[in-house]
């Protein structure tokens, strides 16, 4: 995913886009101040993984920001901030459909053999390792437990 940062903010200078240029700054900044941060713990630096949930973490700190200047009027910032919420998901997996995580969540409860509520979390890890960035948990728990209750 490093790459794909660097390149796209290369292609962006190269093109004197300055909103995009910006918001790859930005990605860029978080992955060096998450790489300062795990050197204390004495390993390498951040994992794809880490790096997709900072990216999921601006894309949702924007659309919060995006709803707050809506809400007050202000389209001028809420424009600002939808555009970089569009070039950061250019940078996330696909998400599922919700028919796809219905069928992941059953195919999690066959894998994990999850027989009720007590197995929530046993679901969510399954569906953390097998589609990680792609499913909305705090959506899909809600589908879990009522899969795992029914």
């Amino acid at each position: 995913m490093r790459e794909q940062f660097s390149e796209g903010l290369k292609t962006a200078l190269k093109a004197r886009d300055q909103r995009r240029t910006a918001t790859l700054r930005a990605i860029t900044a978080a992955i060096k101040d998450k790489d300062i941060a795990i050197r204390t713990e004495n390993r390498g630096p951040a994992t794809n993984e880490e790096i997709l949930a900072i990216v999921q973490k601006m894309v949702k700190q924007r659309e919060e920001s995006f709803a707050i200047y809506a809400q007050a009027g202000r389209a001028d910032l809420a424009t600002v901030e939808k555009e970089e919420i569009d070039i950061l998901n250019e940078f996330l997996p696909k998400g599922l459909t919700e028919d796809e995580v219905e069928a992941a969540i059953k195919a999690a409860i066959v894998a994990t053999g999850a027989e009720g509520a007590k197995d929530m979390g046993k679901v969510i890890a399954q569906l953390k390792l097998d589609y990680p960035g792609r499913i909305d948990f705090g959506k899909a728990s809600g589908k879990v437990r009522a899969a795992l209750a029914g």
